[in-house]
């Protein structure tokens, strides 16, 4: 029986992870925002259809500065789950499977991101 000497790394706040894995790991949470803002769409929703008191009623509440930033944050978490499942399509076709091109993905992925959340902002506001 051999015993392996290989170092154990148990402290998470040293951890590196590749680039690749913060835009796997972000993708992930981004879904599972969007299903949780389904759910609130889905109540905005029948609160305006409900009648024309209620639609009033959902249009001011829309004007506060804190459903715009929910709105904000929906939107965001949409176009970030948006190009990186574009990217994962894109990697199923064979385009970008090694390492630098995962990375050079992932970098795409942020910067796409970035820019279309601001432009979300930008609209919001």
């Amino acid at each position: 029986m051999t015993t392996k000497k290989r170092p154990v790394n148990l402290d998470i706040g040293t951890i590196q992870l590749p680039i690749t894995a913060y835009a796997s790991i972000l993708h992930r949470i981004s879904g599972v925002a969007l299903f949780f803002a389904a759910g609130i769409f889905l109540w905005v929703l029948d609160g305006s259809l409900s009648s024309s008191a209620g639609f009033d009623a959902i249009k001011e509440c829309l004007q506060s500065p804190l459903a715009k930033l929910v709105i904000w944050g929906c939107l965001s978490f949409l176009a970030y789950h948006f190009v990186a499942g574009i990217r994962h399509l894109i990697m199923d076709m064979g385009v970008g499977e090694s390492l630098e091109g995962g990375r050079t993905g992932a970098k795409l992925v942020f910067v796409c991101s970035v820019v279309l959340i601001l432009l979300a902002g930008v609209w919001v506001w």
